[in-house]
């Protein structure tokens, strides 16, 4: 039987337990020139429902985003076939070693692999390899689609 393509708009509360459960991004940023950058990433969902990623300062999703906020992403399924969404939103880049950017990267750790055995042991680590938090609050999003022949041109079974 032929896969059908199906594309189900969803409400913002669906969205984000969608995402919750897969961790597998693309960010899309914009470069000083205009074109896209893509960056392959882990992302999870914080308590605010904003999608978070762990950086450097210097990377270029860093560098573009302090430059211009506007972030897209791809949020992917394990299975490559599975369903996806795009999630456009406005981001946020924050620095250690402030309160807020450590705050940040324990939620950032906590959604996707749960607790740590040592917070302190984390934190530090994190203050230590200069790490960056970017957040991207959701503005808007896609529907949750999956590939296939679109139901008006799948093959007769």
């Amino acid at each position: 039987m032929p896969r059908i393509a199906t594309k189900d708009r969803i409400g913002r509360d669906e969205l984000l337990e969608f995402v919750r459960t897969r961790h597998h991004l693309v960010l899309v940023t914009t470069r000083a020139d205009g074109r896209p950058q893509l960056s392959p990433v882990t992302g999870g969902v914080d308590p605010g429902g904003r999608v978070v990623i762990s950086t450097y300062p210097d990377r270029a999703k860093a560098v573009n985003l302090r430059r211009n906020p506007a972030a897209s992403v791809l949020v992917l399924s394990d299975e490559w076939d599975d369903a996806w969404v795009q999630v456009d939103g406005t981001a946020e880049v924050l620095d250690m070693p402030s309160t807020e950017a450590e705050d940040g990267l324990v939620e950032y750790f906590r959604c996707i692999s749960g607790e740590h055995s040592d917070w302190d042991e984390y934190r530090e680590a994190m203050r230590r390899q200069g790490k960056s938090l970017i957040r991207i609050s959701v503005d808007s999003w896609g529907p949750v689609a999956t590939g296939g022949f679109p139901p008006d041109r799948a093959p007769a079974t």
